[in-house]
């Protein structure tokens, strides 16, 4: 890959991911064959290799891209979600506090059964 080419197709794209990502697929569409996506926009390219013909039908304003509007996203404060049940505090206090010796009825205490 010619780095003039590189330098001059970054200065019509401006952001080194997009156009990464513009010559990968372009030359990936190059080498597939068989389509009418699969030939060179630009004619005379001589001896050049798919990522420079890429790079130049960039150059030449052969190929064009939008980059999508940003919104900024709003999260929502939680104070008036509904939380699920499991998530409450138990009425005794602390986890494993629920169940005492002397909550269990007498013969599962002493462990006799008479």
């Amino acid at each position: 890959m010619n780095a003039d080419l590189v330098k001059k197709a970054l200065e019509k794209v401006l952001n080194p991911n997009v156009l990464v990502n513009m010559v990968s697929r372009r030359v990936r569409q190059l080498i597939s064959g068989g389509g009418g996506s699969s030939r060179p926009l630009l004619a005379n390219l001589g001896n050049l290799g798919a990522a420079d013909i890429a790079l130049l039908e960039i150059i030449e304003d052969k190929m064009s891209f939008e980059m999508p509007q940003f919104t900024a996203l709003t999260r929502t404060s939680g104070q008036s979600r509904k939380r699920p049940q499991h998530w409450t505090r138990s009425k005794t206090g602390a986890a494993g506090e629920g169940i005492g010796a002397n909550d269990l009825p007498a013969h599962k205490r002493t462990g006799t059964y008479g």
